[in-house]
């Protein structure tokens, strides 16, 4: 591996770990906060019903992300494409946004379903 590439890598994960260490502190922070302040039953129930919704949501996406992600390395395998160029590129981006697409298809029918259903 390239040193000058550990050398750019090791610090933006260092950086990413923290900032997502920090979100997580504060909004366990704001959650307790929020209790602390006894609001209404139905505020709190609400609050939960969201955070859940989101993170199934975010679950979802990512999954369907990554599973055209792979199908785009999947393409790029079978045409036998070896060294990086734009039609490697471009065949990655494209199911990568095909995938982002999809996942917003999935997840406003999944959110119809339960607005109806509620």
């Amino acid at each position: 591996m390239d040193p000058a590439f550990v050398v750019l890598l090791v610090p933006l994960a260092l950086l990413a770990t923290i900032a997502f260490s920090l979100k997580i502190i504060v909004d366990a922070r704001s959650r307790t906060k929020l209790l602390q302040s006894n609001p209404h039953e139905g505020l709190v129930e609400s609050i939960l019903k969201g955070e859940e919704r989101r993170r199934r949501q975010s679950a979802l996406r990512w999954g369907i992300v990554l599973v055209f992600l792979a199908a785009g390395f999947g393409i790029v395998e079978t045409m036998g494409w070896t060294r990086p160029s734009a039609g490697v590129i471009a065949v990655l981006l494209g199911t990568t946004g095909f995938g982002n697409v999809a996942s917003y298809l999935v997840c406003r029918k999944v959110m119809e379903r339960d607005s109806g259903a509620a």
